[in-house]
């Protein structure tokens, strides 16, 4: 008999476990928003394991239809089955079924999910005739990042009004240093000058970057540091490279580097 999945590391900042754990147990629908790559993936994760249910992760994009998280019939074995989506299998038999980037799905999704974020609690699976009531063990989390929102890729109020709601930003200087160094095993002391960058090149959000570096950005620098890489190396591809293509402003951001490394 294998043992239970361990729980994977989250940095908790503030009451949000305890908000999670309300919410599934009153089956609550939630809401997660915050920037790319300050750890909503990662506590959806946490929290599935702490709570002993499986997860079924559906990263959203523009041609995420409603069947491909209801479920579609399909050829096999020269017959026509059923076959159920992420979504169908969690309200069937119970677990956390999480949206990633929900604004990035069409918008016949958000139908599909209105049913389930109410009372009523219930899946109408119209090619089948059938409508799945969700067990006590079922809760739905969506999640997208504000940063991004615009008038064609927004959460309507119809829909954001059915969920309570958790907003995530990146962890404080001394939280975030924790994480990189337990999720790196880089010496805390290195970590720091990494978080002092980070701050400095999140200050350009909406200047000269879209979106600020990532938390995991920062721990994929700290892995290849730590793997031997050379610290100016690791900071180009891990924290430079993936903020920017533009000349100009990846070398405003290594003048930013110099300040902080000398």
């Amino acid at each position: 008999m294998q043992g239970a999945s361990p729980v994977p590391f989250y940095q908790e900042i503030g009451d949000e476990c305890a908000v999670f754990e309300m919410a599934y147990r009153l089956g609550l629908p939630l809401l997660l928003k915050g920037p790319t790559g300050c750890g909503k993936t990662r506590f959806v994760s946490h929290m599935a394991a702490k709570l002993g249910l499986p997860l079924s992760t559906i990263a959203c994009h523009d041609d995420l239809a409603a069947a491909d998280l209801t479920g579609r019939y399909l050829l096999k074995g020269g017959e026509t089955v059923w076959a159920d989506g992420p979504l169908t299998s969690a309200v069937r038999h119970g677990g956390i079924c999480y949206l990633d980037e929900v604004v990035e799905a069409r918008k016949d999704v958000t139908v599909v999910i209105h049913p389930l974020t109410d009372d009523r609690r219930i899946l109408p699976l119209d090619r089948t005739g059938e409508t799945l009531h969700a067990p006590d063990n079922f809760m739905l989390v969506i999640s997208y990042n504000p940063g991004y929102q615009n008038i064609l890729k927004s959460l309507k109020p119809s829909t954001r009004q059915r969920f309570l709601a958790l907003e995530f930003d990146f962890p404080p200087p001394a939280a975030e240093i924790n994480i990189i160094a337990r999720e790196s095993g880089l010496d805390p002391e290195k970590c720091e000058p990494l978080v002092r960058l980070a701050a400095k090149l999140r200050g350009l959000k909406g200047q000269d970057l879209e979106e600020g570096v990532s938390t995991r950005l920062l721990v994929y620098c700290a892995s290849l540091i730590v793997a031997g890489m050379k610290l100016e190396r690791a900071i180009e591809v891990a924290l430079i490279e993936p903020l920017s293509d533009d000349a100009d402003v990846k070398a405003g951001l290594r003048d930013i580097v110099q300040a902080i490394y000398g």
